[in-house]
């Protein structure tokens, strides 16, 4: 698996407190996930406190041979090909789990039969989620235990097929403009800390203030500040 263009964008200007290489790790995580569901075609992570996703999703090749192997034993592709049953729902049948995983496959994005949600645990703190989806139905059941030791995640939490439309995907597109974001609101907590001559924790207060009292975004009140500074 490799990063999306964007997350590529944002692991070039994001770096952990503790200096470690963000790639590295999500690339170690991807082959551990492989390792234990080959099927394993897409893996993302999100952090809690920083608001920002990264995306990993199986290259052409990898796709190709996930698809040949489902022609050779058979797997979703080939079954929906061979025809099936409409799905035909009603409010009594969203309330049955069986049925609801139905639904959720008719309305999955292209290639994804199933998806896995855990958990990352600190000291109690939720720190982060790992979500991850694979080509074939079913391709989690039973690993949960064995994948959160291998990520470093809470098995005791996950959730199956919760993101097939596999949503975390554009969440990792919009990470970079979120990365811009944070810096802009940054450099504007600097500029005020130095014009007023206080310590950056007060001076986000003063931003903060600012922004709830103009009716704006944090965002748009830090753009204010640095454009009028630098103007």
């Amino acid at each position: 698996m490799k990063p999306l263009p964007e997350t590529d964008e944002a692991l070039d200007e994001y770096l952990e407190e503790d200096d470690v290489d963000l790639r590295k790790v999500l690339m170690s995580m991807s082959r551990l996930a492989r390792q234990n569901v080959p099927s394993c075609v897409g893996l993302s992570l999100g952090l809690v406190r920083e608001g920002l996703t990264f995306t990993l999703v199986a290259t052409a090749s990898e796709i190709a041979t996930i698809d040949a192997a489902q022609y050779l034993e058979g797997g979703p592709c080939v079954e929906v090909a061979a025809g099936g049953e409409p799905l035909d729902l009603d409010v009594r049948d969203l309330l049955d789990e069986d049925r609801w995983t139905a639904f959720a496959h008719a309305s999955a994005a292209q290639g994804i039969e199933s998806s896995l949600s855990l958990q990352l645990v600190r000291d109690g703190d939720v720190i982060g989620g790992i979500n991850l989806y694979a080509a074939q139905p079913g391709a989690f059941h039973g690993k949960q235990e064995i994948l959160a030791r291998a990520l470093g995640a809470v098995a005791e939490s996950a959730v199956y097929d919760a993101d097939l439309g596999f949503a975390t995907r554009e969440l990792a597109r919009r990470t970079p403009s979120t990365l811009a974001d944070v810096r802009t609101v940054d450099v504007a907590v600097g500029m005020l800390a130095a014009r007023h001559h206080c310590d950056v924790t007060q001076a986000r207060t003063r931003l903060d203030r600012v922004a709830a009292q103009a009716g704006v975004s944090v965002v748009q009140a830090a753009s204010v500040v640095v454009t009028s500074s630098r103007g």
